[in-house]
């Protein structure tokens, strides 16, 4: 389950920003994960309530922010949604999307205190 080592990167960086900005708890963390990312989000979610145990962010909550997948096609320059990273182009069907988002897995904003 590599969600495990991503969530605890992800509070990593939240203990490094908790040093940096000198605040003490983390209510929320809003995460952005891309629909293109290979990430499950409720095993994100279990797995940040584990890595965060002993942290700062102990006890807040995950909220994940959806981001759909885009590509556009080289051939004709057409613009669609991806449900994988190999999707043909739907108008030309000439090779895969060149993808343009839907990747994405960051942590976006914290609330803290």
């Amino acid at each position: 389950m590599h969600e495990l080592s991503l969530a605890e990167s992800a509070v990593g960086l939240i203990e490094d920003a908790a040093r940096r900005e000198r605040f003490t708890r983390v209510r929320v963390v809003r995460m952005e994960i891309g629909a293109l990312s290979c990430v499950e989000a409720e095993a994100l979610r279990f797995a940040f309530e584990s890595a965060s145990l002993g942290t700062c962010a102990e006890g807040a909550r995950l909220d994940i922010v959806a981001v759909p997948g885009e590509g556009e096609c080289a051939a004709c320059g057409i613009r669609a949604a991806m449900e994988t990273l190999y999707d043909l182009c739907p108008r030309c069907e000439s090779r895969p999307l060149r993808v343009l988002r839907g990747t994405e897995l960051r942590v976006r904003d914290l609330d803290v205190e």
